[in-house]
């Protein structure tokens, strides 16, 4: 019986592996047994909240309906991140990386930059914070940074700019006070001029479409997640990345992952402690 009682779900193999599958064709997250008991918690918490008794209806919601596969979807993201996050990928990014991009540019070009996931906005705000602060050239262009996540949630509170006191521990203390206001405990909110410089939006790493949909960009951070992927679904994220970097664009991932074994078409340059791949230009 596939029945929640209490907290807990008796949920059979042959139906954990129908959601695992499920979940996996769809967003290229990857759960085996020894994550079960992740799982069946999520599961049996989304059932509580739609009202279905047992998981073969709670099933069919989630095939039929969109809203609870996203709902779903939001469930299983992890949305573990800080401001300035490995940072000698940002003074990478202004020392070597932008300057290398403008270097064909002229005044008032547009420079792309998109953070994926973002997760709850630390990650996009801290570049626009960096360049603010350490790129003299921020003004001499267009700088968009978009910040994109499947978990709508994330992307919400990503919107609203509220962090608590963890979020913020690494940002020096004039960083905080030029470009946060207001306290509720230790929450403080960006300003509302740097809000309105990031824009957010919703993306499928593992969906072709979905990624094209945002144009390309010069440069992409896209940290912390292709260790929850196995290996087909990292080759089709590393596609998706690659068709979405212009040439010559450069691509930023978490301190534990490397590009080498899933695509050798991206060219590796170091630039002092940071690894950045590459798409060779034309």
């Amino acid at each position: 019986m596939n029945r929640v009682g209490g907290p807990e779900l008796a949920l059979s193999p042959e139906d954990f592996s129908r959601f695992c599958e499920f979940l996996y064709r769809r967003t290229g997250m990857t759960f085996g047994e020894s994550k079960r008991y992740y799982v069946v918690r999520r599961v049996a918490e989304r059932m509580a909240a739609t009202g279905d008794a047992n998981f073969g209806d709670y099933f069919a919601r989630l095939r039929s309906q969109r809203g609870e596969l996203e709902a779903a979807t939001n469930a299983f993201t992890v949305n573990e991140t800080y401001f300035y996050r490995e940072e000698h990928q940002l003074r990478a990014l202004s020392e070597h990386i932008l300057p290398e991009v403008v270097a064909d540019k002229g005044p008032g070009d547009r420079v792309r930059l998109w953070s994926v996931p973002c997760s709850t906005g630390e990650e996009p705000y801290s570049i626009a914070l960096w360049l603010l602060e350490k790129w003299r050239l921020v003004d001499a262009y267009n700088i968009e940074i978009e910040g994109s996540d499947i978990d709508t949630d994330a992307l919400a509170e990503a919107r609203d700019g509220r962090y608590g006191a963890r979020s913020l521990s690494r940002l020096p203390a004039p960083v905080r006070a030029a470009y946060f206001e207001g306290e509720a405990g230790d929450e403080r909110t960006i300003i509302r001029d740097l809000r309105e410089s990031v824009s957010f939006s919703q993306v499928n790493l593992v969906d072709r479409a979905s990624m094209q949909s945002h144009g390309a960009f010069e440069v992409i951070f896209c940290r912390n997640v292709l260790i929850y992927f196995d290996d087909a679904a990292r080759r089709t994220v590393a596609e998706n990345l690659y068709e979405s970097l212009a040439p010559g664009g450069f691509l930023c991932l978490g301190h534990t992952e490397s590009m080498t074994r899933i695509d050798d078409r991206f060219r590796v340059r170091r630039f002092g402690d940071a690894s950045i791949y590459q798409r060779p230009g034309p």
